[in-house]
């Protein structure tokens, strides 16, 4: 029986941020079609509820540490004259793994994910289809980061960007066929690379219908007076960037029209730039919730006011599901099969999604109007089964002959 080995940047459980949540439902598709075999790199969740969360969906699982800090792993990208992206995520422990693997178990389809992992997949994998999810443009966030550095970050941005073009172009073109999160994001890479639609194909997110559920009875949480929301994690670049801009200029501009209105920034390991925040009147910093789907139900208004955003931003898909009227940025709404000003509204710059965020305080009506197209447009589109299910036949194995390991 011809079995799957999947390779992840990162434990795919908990799925409690984007790339997580995409591997997780990926993982637990793949175990419905053959057994699968596991290769990822360990994070700060506790690994025994890990395993026990992996292993209905596991056969072998080879979990292993990050030992390389991000200083560490610049200097040997240096002297190896590669990605610092790709030098970072060193590990003799998952290159023995594939390796054994390889040679005892009946491979039909190596399925890598994310860029880092592709080095880690054999030159010569035999019979075995190898299935690149790149999920997103990698090297297109780093040129973004170049465009607002200094001298110095400016020259190292764009050295990653070079470099980790370089890689991905590599690796799609010896792939069988290579993934992205988004038609856009497909499509850019396949102007890039010059490689065509055969090559590079859109096999777009989907978000939990019955998860992020509307209807559900959730905690709220202790908050008077109009509440705007932001979920993400909150060490991540983009996401920092987008929170202290919005707190920064925009409710200011909110809160001389409506001086109660509160803006809450939801999402573990906050930054310290997004902590000294919580100084500015009616901003709220949580770091890690129990349960998000308490804030989201809670909110007037979900905002995404994203200025760099690579494929689909989840916390979009999951505000949209919970029927919350969102503001999202141009950036944060490339990808999204919604139609502006019906399902969700899209704003450029602090007076536009000042106006936008107003216009829903001011109007609970409208906002719920939104809610539910939002809603509805989920359903309608980004089920996680309707989204995966050409996945069979892109990995090679169309028929489901899945076993208990």
């Amino acid at each position: 029986m011809r079995e799957i080995l999947f390779l992840a940047h990162r434990l795919p459980w908990p799925p409690d941020r984007g790339d997580k949540i995409r591997s997780w439902h990926l993982l637990k598709r793949l175990a419905e079609i053959a057994p699968v075999h596991l290769a990822c790199f360990a994070d700060e969740t506790d690994e025994a509820s890990a395993r026990a969360a992996l292993a209905p969906f596991v056969t072998t699982l080879c979990l292993a540490p990050r030992t390389r800090s991000q200083a560490m792993g610049a200097l040997i990208g240096l002297a190896q004259r590669k990605a610092f992206s790709l030098s970072l995520f060193e590990s003799a422990e998952i290159r023995d793994f594939v390796a054994k693997t390889m040679k005892e178990r009946e491979i039909g389809c190596v399925f890598g994910y994310s860029a880092q992992m592709a080095q880690f997949v054999p030159a010569d994998v035999g019979k075995a289809r190898f299935v690149m999810d790149f999920v997103d443009v990698d090297s297109a966030k780093f040129e973004s980061y170049a465009e607002t550095a200094g001298p110095v970050m400016q020259r190292v941005y764009r050295r990653e960007a070079r470099k980790l073009f370089a890689f991905e172009a590599q690796t799609a073109r010896r792939a069988d066929v290579s993934l992205y999160v988004s038609e856009s994001e497909a499509g850019l890479f396949r102007r890039l690379s010059g490689l065509g639609a055969d090559k590079v194909i859109a096999v777009q997110n989907g978000t939990g219908l019955v998860f992020f559920d509307p209807n559900g009875n959730y905690p709220p949480p202790d908050v008077h007076g109009p509440l705007i929301v932001f979920t993400g994690q909150m060490d991540y670049r983009p996401n920092v960037e987008a929170v202290v801009r919005f707190a920064r200029e925009t409710m200011p501009l909110i809160r001389k029209a409506s001086p109660q209105a509160r803006f809450a920034i939801v999402g573990r390991h906050p930054d310290p730039a997004v902590q000294a925040l919580a100084e500015l009147p009616g901003v709220i910093v949580t770091g890690e919730v129990a349960d998000v789907r308490g804030w989201l139900a809670a909110a007037n208004a979900v905002v995404a006011p994203l200025g760099i955003a690579r494929g689909v931003q989840n916390k979009v898909l999951e505000a949209m599901a919970m029927a919350r009227a969102v503001v999202a940025s141009p950036a944060a709404y490339e990808g999204i099969e919604a139609v502006a000003g019906r399902d969700l509204l899209v704003a450029q710059g602090s007076k536009a999604e000042a106006e936008a965020v107003l216009g829903l305080l001011g109007n609970a009506e409208r906002a719920r109007e939104i809610g539910r197209a939002a809603r509805a447009r989920i359903e309608a589109h980004y089920g996680w089964a309707a989204r995966l299910a050409e996945l069979p036949a892109i990995i090679g194995m169309d028929a489901p002959v899945r076993v208990a390991p």
